[in-house]
């Protein structure tokens, strides 16, 4: 946990530094602590680390709404065959990509705090990693808003009675304060049942699980 802050606030404070266009100072692990703002949940792996210290310099400057926002543009750029064939090239130059993400967002006139994600993804050879960031930088958003996403699968598209009363039975998983997000995706390879993810929690009650475990239990015995 420690090294997690500690690398967290590393990389606001060299966002920070980035926007006053001088060197990234070191600091010690107890003044980066009390610099950084905690997010409403912890996001594991590399992305949760650059999500992390996104959500600390946007919650500070209180743009938390419009970086999100801004996320979600930059989400659209990378989806972009004139812009992802570039910047996720590992042969191209970091300066290139740099200048190709700018350009690409200039006319959207997107803050400080977004365009200096960028460049220290670039500086860091993180550019791949700007996807999940996104996706981290969202489930921390989520939270923050008090919502709970859920992830439902069917093998058919759920009827209006049906999502309505699967709404009315994850309200059980809620504590106060909390809503559902809630995600729902059809895959025919499951044959029946649901997959539901929300949280923490995950319950698998596909028929195709169920086959696939009685198939094994008859071939046990």
């Amino acid at each position: 946990m420690r090294s997690r802050l500690f690398y967290s606030g590393q990389l606001e404070e060299k966002m920070a530094a980035l926007m006053l266009g001088q060197q990234v100072r070191q600091f010690s692990t107890s003044v980066i602590r009390s610099k950084l703002v905690k997010s409403p949940i912890e996001v594991y792996g590399v992305e949760g680390r650059y999500a992390t210290a996104l959500f600390s310099a946007a919650s500070k400057q209180n743009k938390l709404d419009q970086v999100e926002q801004e996320m979600g543009k930059v989400s659209a750029l990378i989806k972009k065959p004139s812009v992802s064939t570039i910047v996720m090239n590992p042969h191209v130059k970091r300066s290139i990509k740099q200048k190709t993400f700018h350009d690409a967002l200039a006319k959207d006139k997107v803050s400080a705090i977004t365009l200096n994600l960028i460049n220290v993804l670039s500086d860091n050879g993180r550019l791949t990693l700007t996807g999940d960031v996104i996706n981290a930088f969202g489930k921390m958003m989520s939270a923050h808003r008090g919502e709970v996403i859920c992830s439902v699968t069917t093998a058919q598209p759920l009827g209006e009675v049906d999502l309505a009363d699967l709404k009315v039975a994850l309200k059980g998983f809620l504590q106060k304060n909390e809503t559902i997000k809630l995600e729902t995706k059809s895959d025919p390879s499951i044959l029946g049942g649901m997959i539901v993810s929300i949280g923490d929690k995950y319950v698998d009650m596909s028929t195709k699980t169920k086959i696939q475990k009685l198939t094994k239990l008859i071939k046990e015995t």
